[in-house]
Formats: structure tokens, C-alpha cells, sequence
């Protein structure tokens, strides 16, 4: 990415960019260079989420180049200019670059006066007069501010909102002034509860506003709200992000405000998702990791050959003060950043209150909705990489989702003590197969859901006492009609010899498919029910039911009412009548087993990679070592070069080990290491209930045995040797047998539990 100033004289193509050209100049902060025609070495290496300036004088006919605000120095004199000449910004971008440009239409982060002679300025040239809509506020008994206060207040104020309604829809001043002003507020401390002005303000503004200027305000105020978040550097207290998280907080508390935001912007427009992902800085010095953890360790378990070594070495005093020295400093790091991921967990806990005190339709069924489309768009779009949600965030919102999960199913068991604790979790049988919930086409353990409703609808309804509606049924596809020709001529090859014992046919092709791995040992029960012969509708009373979109669903289509089951409807024989949890949260731990398979598992094993550099730098800095130790004195040339390796190697290890402390505690700490376990139990026991309910377990999504298998490889490669996976309090009472191999390599763990 090269990005400066150019002339319409101009011309670029695929090889040439900015800084190509003579009239056009460029700043490239990943090789740290200038550019106009030549290039030389040039300010500081940029990261994702840098702000970079971009500043011209034309009076003095210099260009320089701020990175967060912290000047570069002049990159560049006596620039072309006279009669005709003109300067516009420009970039030049590689494939999959992007980046998000301020022309002034929003307040700029890092202000800089430009276009005076002078480019260390006080007030940006864009900077507009706020003297106009500079508010004040008088300091009053806070019961005035009540709707059913004193009428001459409410006049007054209606007065003031007719006046300046119009200019809080402009996204400058939202940023500048509102934000400001609110985020002012909770500076004075204390819990966001005890600052009922915000609230209290947004009750004004539904109140005098026009409802368009309200959720015009309220979209500005979210989404700058999300880039400040965004965007803010990583400091050792993590303030900035802190005080972000609580103004949203405050506004989330609205509850006619939440509803709109979580209808029409937090996963419309915007990615809400980000407010639950913390960066990792790429600059520890910037992070202030040095202060935090100023000595820095790394343990040494390899070889030289790179294997890891079964032998264990006696820590030497020096080397035990180290690791107590680092540990104590990643605690200090930890306690901070659990000060932000409690903030987060805030944010969903009011995301999926179902409590609201107003009329329409509860916070958690429109989180509900919008979460199952998000889903789908990244179930939909896997290989599109603009539509995705980025892989790391959904790590961290996968974490915060399970907190606020099983803070509500707690709760719900507290109130309800028949009903199952978290620990007791799992998504029963029936989910799958009675159309409340949509799986958006993703791959059935028994083949494509509409193959299933054709094949199975006669055990749907003696088991299940489902019909399926006949208009699905008529709806066959061209997948349907190549798997039953598929099938039909497996049938036909396949040799007398393969027949079961008693004449009954051997096991469908489904129950072996390699996309199955191992797991046909939970598979037994299905391959004898699929082949009997059908059996006879029972006598009670059929239900129809049809798969519903996202979008046709209402409250009860979910929770039930009135003999309606919800998303319980249609409970197998085997399933035990008992309840679990509400309805709503089961399809939210639904979602998040999906969201674990899409692309979490993905990114917690290629963040090992730096775990990987670790040891790699250990290896050559004790190999390096070990050649100085050998190296004659009289070849100082020698040693004098062995010295540099030896510099470079402990800088970058001392870079590297205070990186791997902030994934250590945001991605591999002990209470996440706990998430993916309890996650791995949850699919364990829904595989096991589904088990019992015969061919019907044919509709369970395929992804279930790839999330059990995967968090189990997880915990057992990925964790270690941060946290062991034997130090789990449960796992050290569980007896464990895997089952199944591929070669050498372990497939699918079988664990019994001990309840």
C-alpha cells in the first residue's frame, strides 16, 4: 500500500502507483519507504488499524506523513507547483488492502493545520465552527429532566431539540460534540448505572425528535462509537477501549434505543462483532507490554533437531525468577483485559434480556434473528473473504456469547430447579428435523435435509409425530434426484455377500462416508432403524410443520404457548421429558457450535504459529550460544558476528514472548481453554441424545461431529503448554477411550461422563 499526493498529469496502471510517477508522492508503511520515482528508507512500520495523515504545503512545497498522530518528519521538498498544478489525495492498494478515508466529513482523529505555511499547526484547515452548537448545560435537580416534570421545562426543551434536531443527524458533529459530551459523563466514575443522564437525554430525544432524526442520530452515535473503539491505540490500562465499551453500554440500556440499534444497525450496517474483539498490538513497545512485563521468558522444551524434548530439566534460581517475573506480569495483563471482556459480556447480557418492560417484541428474539442471518451469511459465504466476519473476532465472540449464554441458563435453572444446569447443557434431538430452526442447507449426517423429509417422513411421523408439509415434499432438486441415483446404483453393485445376517440389507453408504471420520460408533442405532421396514402412524395426532426463514419466525414460534412447544415440538420417545433451559438460549447454543466450525477452531490453530516462532528463536539463541562458548578467541571477526546473531535473536524473543503473553491471556488463557471444553461436552451429550432417537438422527447437521472432534484436538494441541488439558477439574474424573484412527492419528475421542 503506497498512499500520498498526485497530479491529474498522473497516469497509473497495474505496475506503476503512486510514487511512481514524477508528479505524484507516496509513503509505504510496510517496507517503511518513500516514494517519487526513487525510494528510499522512510518513517515507521504501520499496522492493521493505524491512522495515518497526510500533509501538504503548497506555500512551502513540502509533503510529511503523521502514523497516530506522532509526525514522520518531511518526506518530501520543493514539490513541482505553479500555474495549473494541482494536488489530489491518492493511493495504490494490493490485493485484499483496504482502507477507510476522512476527507473531513467526520472529526479528524489526530488534528493537524495544513495550508498555512506551516504543518505543525494547532486547528485543522476541515475543522468547522462549533461556536454555533456549543451546548450548555445547567446544573439542576435531575428530577426536572423527568418526562412528567414541570411543563415550562418541557416547553423549553422542545424548543431547543426543534433548533438543534437537524444538526445532531450530522456525522461531524455526532462525533465531536454529542459523543464527547456523553463519554464527559462517565468520567466522573463509578458503575454506569449511576449516570442516569444519558438515559434520561435519550428519553428527551424520543420524545422532541422527529423518529427519523432519532435513528439517524443513534446510527451516527453507534458507528462512532465503533471506530473509536476500533481504532484506538492499545495502551497498558486499556482506557480508551474501556470508555468506549461503557458510553455503549449506557446507550444499550434504552431500552426503546436497543431495540431500534439491534433491529436496523448493529448487524445491518455495522459489524457489531467488533465491540467483542480485542486487537492484538503488533508493537508491544506501543502497547506498553514493556512496562507491563518487563522480563520476558520463554521456556526451552525442544531440541536441536526441533522435537520436543521427554526429558525434564531442572530449572537453574536465575531461570525460575524469570518465569515467576514474566507470569506475574501476564496476570497483571490479564487482570486488565478481563476488565474489558466483563464490558463485553455486559454489552450481550443486554442484547439478550428478554425481559423488556415496553411492548413489541424482546431484545433477545431480534438478537436471536440477526444472529441466525449472520450465521448464514458465513456459512453462505465461506470463500468470500469480503463478507466474512474475520476469524478473530469471531474467537472472542464465540467467548463472550458462552459467558452471557450460561449467565441466562443459570438464571433460568435458579428460577426453575427441574430444569438443567449449563453444565448440563446440550441441544436436543428435535431441533433438527422440525423446521424451527433454519441450517440454511449445510450438510445432514444423513445426506441434504429435503433427501431426509422424503426418506424419513414415515419415522418423522411414528416418532416424532411430525408431518411435513407436502409442498416441501414436491420440491425436489437435482442434488435430490443424483444422491437417489447415487443410490440406487450403490445398490444395485453392491454383492449379495454385503446383506446382513437375517436377510435385513447392510448399512446405508451414508454411514460410512469419509466426511463421518470415525464417528460411526454413534451411528449404530441409525443404520438398524433406517433399514426396517416402515412403521405404521400412530394414532395420535399429526403436526404439520414446515421450515421457517429467520424472518417468518415470531416469540412463539420459538418459546411456545399454550400445548405449542416451540422449538421443543416434536419430542422423540427417547427424549426424556424434562426441561432444559428456555427455548431461545438453546438455539443460541446452537449457533454458537456453528460458529465454532465456521472459523473458530481455524484461527486457534493458526495462532500457535507464534508459539511455533518462539521456539524456533529459542532454538538459534541457544545454538548461537553454544558457538560463542566455542569460539576460538583468536576469530574475533567470528565472534564479533555471533554476538549480532545473538542480539537479533534475544530482541526478537524478547518482542515475541511479550506478544504471546496478550494471545496467551485473550486466546489460550485457562477460563478459554474451560469454554472450549464445555463446548466439546455440549456436543458429546447432543451427539449421545440424538444417538437414541434412531433414523433421526440422521438430521443432525454434519458440523456437530466436526466440532467434537475439532475442540478435542484443540485442547489437546492447541492449549498446551500453557494449560494442560489434564488439569481440567471434570476431565480428571472422566474415564476417556479414544476410538478409531486414520493411520496413526487419533479421530474422535469417546468420553463417558461420570454425572
Amino acid at each position: 500500500m503506497q498512499i500520498g499526493w498526485c497530479t491529474l498529469n498522473c497516469r497509473f496502471n497495474q505496475e506503476e502507483g503512486v510514487g511512481d510517477t514524477p508528479d505524484s508522492y507516496a509513503y509505504d508503511g510496510n517496507r517503511v519507504r518513500k516514494w517519487n520515482v526513487t525510494t528510499t528508507n522512510y518513517g515507521k512500520s504501520w499496522a492493521a488499524g493505524d491512522i495515518v495523515s497526510c500533509l501538504i504545503d503548497l506555500d512551502e512545497g513540502t509533503i510529511a506523513f503523521c502514523l497516530n498522530g506522532i509526525s514522520l518528519g518531511t518526506a518530501f521538498d520543493n514539490i513541482t507547483r505553479g500555474a495549473g498544478m494541482a494536488y489530489f489525495p491518492a493511493i495504490s492498494l494490493s490485493f485484499k488492502e483496504s482502507v477507510a478515508f476522512n476527507f473531513g466529513s467526520r472529526p479528524l482523529r489526530y488534528p493537524l493545520g495544513v495550508g498555512r505555511g506551516d504543518l505543525k499547526g494547532e486547528e485543522p484547515v476541515l475543522r468547522p465552527s462549533l461556536e454555533a452548537v456549543e451546548y450548555t448545560y445547567l446544573t439542576k435537580d435531575t428530577s426536572m429532566w423527568q418526562l412528567q416534570g414541570e411543563p415550562t421545562v418541557l416547553i423549553t426543551l422542545a424548543h431547543i431539540f426543534n433548533y438543534f434536531s437537524p444538526l445532531m443527524c450530522k456525522v461531524y458533529l455526532v462525533e465531536d460534540v454529542l459523543m464527547t459530551f456523553l463519554l464527559s459523563i462517565l468520567e466522573r466514575g463509578g458503575a454506569v448505572e449511576a449516570h442516569p443522564l444519558i438515559q434520561q437525554l435519550l428519553d428527551l430525544m424520543w420524545l422532541l425528535m422527529e423518529e427519523y432524526e432519532v435513528h439517524e442520530c443513534l446510527k451516527q452515535l453507534l458507528m462512532s462509537l465503533l471506530r473509536a473503539y476500533r481504532f484506538s491505540p492499545i495502551i497498558p490500562d486499556l482506557g480508551l477501549q474501556i470508555h468506549y465499551l461503557r458510553l455503549t453500554i449506557a446507550v444499550l440500556k434504552h431500552e426503546k434505543s436497543r431495540k431500534y440499534l439491534l433491529s436496523n444497525v448493529l448487524f445491518d450496517v455495522l459489524r457489531s462483532v467488533v465491540f467483542f474483539y480485542i486487537k492484538s498490538p503488533l508493537r508491544v513497545e506501543e502497547a506498553g507490554l514493556q512496562e507491563l512485563i518487563p522480563t520476558t521468558w520463554w521456556p526451552n522444551r525442544f531440541t536441536k533437531e526441533g522435537k520436543e524434548s521427554k526429558e525434564v530439566k531442572e530449572e537453574s534460581a536465575e531461570e525460575r525468577l524469570r518465569r515467576r517475573a514474566y507470569e506475574r506480569g501476564c496476570q497483571r495483563l490479564k487482570k486488565r483485559i478481563e476488565v474489558v471482556e466483563g464490558l463485553q459480556v455486559q454489552i450481550l447480557k443486554l442484547l439478550l434480556n428478554n425481559k423488556d418492560r415496553g411492548g413489541g417484541e424482546a431484545s433477545r428474539y431480534i438478537f436471536l434473528n440477526k444472529f441466525r442471518k449472520f450465521l448464514q451469511e458465513n456459512a453462505s459465504n465461506r470463500g468470500n473473504l469480503t463478507v466474512l466476519c474475520p476469524p478473530e473476532y469471531m474467537v472472542c465472540f464465540l467467548h463472550r456469547l458462552i459467558a452471557a449464554l450460561r449467565f441466562f441458563w443459570d438464571g433460568h435453572k435458579a428460577k426453575t430447579p427441574a430444569a438443567l444446569s449449563s453444565e448440563e447443557a446440550y441441544v436436543p434431538p428435535q431441533l433438527f428435523y422440525n423446521g424451527k430452526v433454519d441450517y440454511f442447507d449445510l450438510q445432514r449426517l444423513g445426506g441434504l435435509l429435503s433427501h431426509l423429509k422424503k426418506t424419513l417422513k414415515d419415522d418423522l411421523a411414528a416418532k416424532a409425530n411430525v408431518l411435513i408439509d407436502p409442498a416441501e415434499l414436491q420440491a425436489v432438486t437435482m442434488d435430490d434426484l443424483d444422491e437417489d441415483e447415487e443410490s440406487a446404483t450403490s445398490a444395485a453393485q453392491r454383492p449379495s455377500t454385503a446383506l446382513a445376517i437375517g436377510g435385513a440389507l447392510a448399512r446405508p453408504g451414508w454411514l460410512s462416508s469419509p466426511t463421518l471420520g470415525r464417528a460411526n460408533r454413534f451411528l449404530s442405532t441409525a443404520a438398524v432403524s433406517l433399514m426396517n421396514p416402515r412403521r405404521p402412524l400412530g394414532t395420535l395426532e399429526k403436526i404439520k410443520v414446515r421450515t421457517l426463514s429467520v424472518e417468518q419466525r415470531t416469540e412463539e414460534d420459538i418459546e411456545g404457548s399454550h400445548g405449542n412447544e416451540g422449538l421443543l415440538l416434536g419430542r422423540p420417545p427417547e427424549e426424556p421429558d424434562q426441561p432444559i433451559t428456555e427455548n431461545s438460549l438453546l438455539e443460541i447454543l446452537d449457533g454458537i457450535v456453528m460458529m465454532y466450525n465456521l472459523s473458530v477452531h481455524q484461527q486457534l490453530g493458526k495462532m500457535v504459529g507464534v508459539s511455533d516462532d518462539v521456539n524456533e528463536y529459542a532454538m538459534a539463541l541457544k545454538d548461537t550460544e553454544e558457538k560463542i562458548s566455542r569460539c576460538p578467541k583468536r576469530r574475533r571477526d567470528i565472534h564479533e558476528e555471533l554476538l549480532k546473531s545473538q542480539k537479533v535473536f534475544s530482541e526478537k524473543l524478547n518482542h515475541l514472548s511479550r506478544r504471546l503473553a496478550w494471545i496467551n491471556v485473550t486466546i489460550y488463557s485457562k477460563e478459554k481453554m474451560q469454554d472450549v471444553y464445555w463446548l466439546l461436552r455440549v456436543c458429546i451429550r447432543t451427539i449421545e441424545h440424538g444417538d437414541r432417537t434412531g433414523s433421526l438422527f440422521a438430521f443432525m447437521p454434519e458440523f456437530y461431529l466436526s466440532v467434537a472432534m475439532n475442540s478435542y484436538s484443540a485442547l489437546k494441541n492447541y492449549f498446551s503448554p500453557v494449560n494442560s488439558m489434564e488439569e481440567l477439574p471434570v476431565f480428571q474424573t472422566l474415564q476417556t477411550e479414544v476410538r478409531g484412527s486414520v493411520g496413526d492419528e487419533c479421530v474422535f475421542p469417546a468420553v463417558c461422563f461420570d454425572n
